[in-house]
Formats: C-alpha cells, sequence, structure tokens
C-alpha cells in the first residue's frame, strides 16, 4: 500500500511572492478602479491616491532611510489598499483584479512623482525657513 502524498506548505519565501504579486495586482486593479464610473467618487478617489503613490517612481519616504523607508511598502500601501477594497463592491473589485492580471505592463503616474516631489521641496523650504529663524533669533 502507497503512502498518502501530503502536500508541501509553502516556505515563506514563496508566501512572500505570492503577497507581493497579489499586493502588485490590487494596486492596478486600484488605478483601473479609480477610472471606472461604477465606483462611488470617494473610493475613486483614494483608488487613484493610492495607486499613485504606489505607481509612483519616487517614495514620499526614500527607501534608503533605515527602517522607515520601507514602512510605505510594507505597511502604508497594503493598509491604503485594504481600506479602498472594502470600498468597493466585491464583485466590481473582482472584475478590476481579473483585468489587473491580464495587464503586461506597469504603469508609472508621472502626477504622483511631480506631487511628492513637490512635497519634499516644500518640506526642505519649510525645515530651511525654520532654521534660518532660528540661527538670525
Amino acid at each position: 500500500m502507497n503512502a498518502p502524498v501530503q502536500a508541501q506548505r509553502p516556505t515563506m519565501r514563496e508566501r512572500a511572492k505570492l503577497w507581493a504579486r497579489a499586493i502588485k495586482r490590487d494596486v492596478l486593479a486600484l488605478w483601473i478602479a479609480a477610472r471606472d464610473s461604477r465606483v462611488p467618487w470617494y473610493a475613486k478617489a483614494l483608488a487613484a491616491a493610492i495607486a499613485a503613490y504606489a505607481l509612483s517612481p519616487i517614495d514620499l519616504i526614500p527607501d534608503f532611510v533605515p527602517v522607515l523607508g520601507y514602512l510605505d511598502d510594507l505597511v502604508i500601501v497594503p493598509l491604503g489598499i485594504l481600506l479602498v477594497v472594502a470600498l468597493i463592491p466585491a464583485p466590481l473589485m473582482t472584475e478590476f483584479r481579473e483585468q489587473a492580471a491580464t495587464l503586461a505592463a506597469k504603469p508609472r503616474s508621472t502626477t504622483a512623482a511631480v506631487v511628492i516631489i513637490l512635497v519634499w521641496i516644500a518640506a526642505m523650504i519649510l525645515v530651511g525657513w525654520w532654521f534660518w529663524r532660528w540661527w538670525t533669533s
């Protein structure tokens, strides 16, 4: 009699890869949802913001900053996705996920990159102004 074959559990690395693919697919699904007229306006606005940030080539917190640099990639973006997915009706989200799975190229959000650059410039100006006031007083 043959021993039953047990299915092997995926390793932690394989689970991490599956999780990363699901996040990537969901970001693309949000990008699609942000342009769909059947999605409520508030979900559409939040989906656009999350997708633009996730697809932007520039991070609000650069990855070279220890610990905090990856915080947005590992915590903020997935939590944003969960929030938006809860706001979009399940049948629509399923449809958007299927469309996202078929997309080959990853879109980039130039607008989000410009906004993030402007935030960094504003922050530098604010810090410079604060430092100048502190130095001259």
